[in-house]
């Protein structure tokens, strides 16, 4: 019968289940600031926009890419705009 080996990198040991506390575990965990969770990474967005998908004219596209960045906002705010004027009708 085959023995089954428990296989162990070299120095560590195997009864010793706890991880090592590092400054990069230590980095990873949640920051308080007068018992105040700090969020890390992307701010939550307002919640006045919606993610949709939308398919555009390649002309039109280039055309506000060429722009620069924020090219997205500006669409947004040619479409609002024009959804005003029509709602104007």
């Amino acid at each position: 019968m085959v023995e089954s080996k428990t296989i162990t990198p070299s120095g560590l040991d195997p009864n010793d289940d706890a991880p090592e506390l590092t400054e990069e575990w230590f980095a990873r965990g949640a920051l308080y600031i007068n018992g105040k969770l700090i969020r890390r990474g992307r701010p939550l967005g307002s919640g006045s926009r919606e993610l949709v998908s939308l398919r555009l004219d390649k002309e039109a596209l280039a055309i506000f890419k060429a722009t620069g960045p924020g090219w997205q906002g500006r669409i947004n705010d040619t479409l609002k705009r024009s959804a005003k004027r029509l709602a104007a009708k």
